[in-house]
């Protein structure tokens, strides 16, 4: 008999050490109501147990670090990154600025080879070659150029001309066509001239049509007669 009361003591206080955590586990039978005067404060009604009244931070609790980094992190804008440097876009402004007045000027020396103002036009060109040789555009300039100073008179400059732009335009089928004709007529290269007009006529046929070169590429009325005589080898 005495064992046993020891024993219902001892489990009497093994009970009131233990923590009461009823209150953590989830309830069915509770209800949460929310409270209308104090935003804060929310009230769980139990069928069993009074009103008990918990602050509505506790329950949350778990999404407070959102909201702290919706509220004090505002986003962030990525640096801008820029690939060139001022410098850099100021140097390819300028150089888009000097293409585009070389080409205008080469546009003009071609207008007024059109128009068989071949004075005119060695101006024009020749400025092009001097202003705006770092562009590769220049060599085109010293094609006109080169037919330009074939009209006018200066043929020894002009046949010079055309020899070292048949080798920086190489393939350029104007070019071989034009050092075929003046090989010929004025150098008395035959076979020479023959090895270039072979040239221009495999990239080009119809560089064997005077009326071609005279009405489309505007050539001069002397370096015409130039490649009439190759062609009919008179």
């Amino acid at each position: 008999m005495i064992l046993e009361r020891k024993r219902a003591q001892t489990g009497r206080s093994m009970d009131a050490c233990r923590p009461p955590i009823s209150h953590l586990l989830p309830n069915l039978n509770k209800t949460l109501i929310p409270n209308n005067r104090n935003p804060f404060l929310i009230i769980v009604s139990s069928s069993s147990k009074p009103q008990l009244t918990i602050q509505r931070r506790q329950l949350l609790l778990l999404s407070l670090p959102i909201c702290i980094a919706k509220s004090c992190c505002p986003p962030v804008a990525a640096p801008v990154f820029y690939p060139v440097t001022a410098g850099e876009q100021a140097a390819s402004l300028e150089v888009s600025r000097r293409v585009a007045e070389a080409v205008e000027l080469l546009e003009k020396g071609r207008e007024f080879q059109a128009q068989g103002d071949y004075v005119q036009a060695l101006q024009y060109f020749t400025q092009v070659v001097r202003e705006y040789k770092d562009f590769a555009l220049s060599e085109y300039a010293r094609v006109g150029r080169a037919l330009a100073l074939y009209e006018v008179g200066d043929k020894n400059e002009a046949i010079a001309e055309m020899e070292d732009v048949s080798i920086s335009l190489k393939g350029s089928p104007e070019v071989h066509a034009a050092l075929a004709a003046v090989l010929y007529s004025d150098k008395h290269a035959s076979v020479l001239a023959e090895n270039q007009f072979t040239i221009a006529t495999l990239l080009d046929p119809k560089y064997t049509d005077l009326a071609y070169v005279k009405d489309t590429k505007h050539w001069p009325p002397s370096l015409v007669r130039s490649l009439q005589d190759f062609i009919t080898l008179s």
